[in-house]
């Protein structure tokens, strides 16, 4: 579970609250209304559905639980595993990979070492690796634009909202005490939309974003080693050109692995 997104949530959502409770005069009643949270929510989704496929439309949900339980690899981790098959490769011959497939967990790993195995040429294999890393890419696009869209349309339908409440407002100007209750309705709907798309869609397709990258610079990483691993390199030079791609204090953690 990614903790900073439960707990952006949870201190955004407090604030909010607290905001409230503290506010002389209000309470929590005046800020709660179902059908404008329908205008805004059930609004912004049936725009989503214009813009994009009906079955991109399902993927919602799965979206949307990525950003709680996100699963990406650690670099780290993958160039220890890469580094360890390059020396084998190198002291028994690349052949001997195949009886290290059954303990690879990362499936983008295992294709790699399987097409090294089967001899598979090198431009040919790099190049369905990176079609393999060209789709990923596509598919968290996706998802990161359907977040986008979302929390750009749900503004707009919290300022419809606004103005159908206004509307009916001003048709029952004859009574003068319901202008109050009336104005304060119709401007939930504002509120529901800014808070729907700066609290949630956006901020999870920031966040769809960053661990996109992230798997996109350890497939990078995967591409490299396998492919030096075909090559022969020897194992230490492997290490060392796959170590640019972390940070130097990170690298400095994996030195000390090594050497350990």
């Amino acid at each position: 579970m990614d903790n900073a997104t439960i707990g952006g949530l949870g201190m955004g959502i407090g604030l909010l609250l607290l905001a409230i409770a503290i506010a002389p005069g209000s309470s929590f009643a005046a800020f709660i209304d179902y059908p404008s949270a329908a205008v805004v929510i059930g609004g912004s989704i049936a725009a989503s559905a214009i813009a994009f496929p009906i079955k991109s439309i399902f993927l919602i949900p799965k979206v949307v639980k990525k950003v709680f339980f996100p699963n990406p690899p650690q670099i780290q981790p993958v160039i220890k595993q890469l580094v360890e098959f390059a020396e084998i490769a190198r002291r028994d011959g690349i052949l001997a990979l195949e009886k290290k497939t059954e303990e690879i967990e990362y499936p983008f790993i295992l294709l790699g070492i399987q097409m090294a195995v089967d001899g598979t040429d090198s431009e040919l294999m790099e190049n369905i690796l990176r079609s393999e890393m060209g789709a990923v890419v596509g598919r968290h696009k996706t998802g990161k634009l359907l977040m986008d869209t979302l929390g750009r349309y749900a503004p707009a339908f919290g300022m419809i909202g606004t103005l159908m409440g206004l509307i009916i407002m001003l048709g029952n100007m004859d009574d003068p005490e319901a202008i109050g209750p009336g104005m304060a309705v119709a401007l939930i709907t504002t509120l529901y939309g800014a808070m729907f798309s700066n609290l949630f869609c956006l901020p999870f397709a920031d966040k769809l974003a960053f661990y996109s990258k992230q798997e996109y610079e350890v497939r990078e990483v995967i591409v490299r080693g396998i492919l030096s691993i075909q090559e022969g390199d020897n194992p230490r030079v492997l290490e060392q050109k796959l170590s640019t791609m972390l940070p130097p204090d990170q690298r400095t953690d994996l030195d000390a692995e090594a050497a350990a």
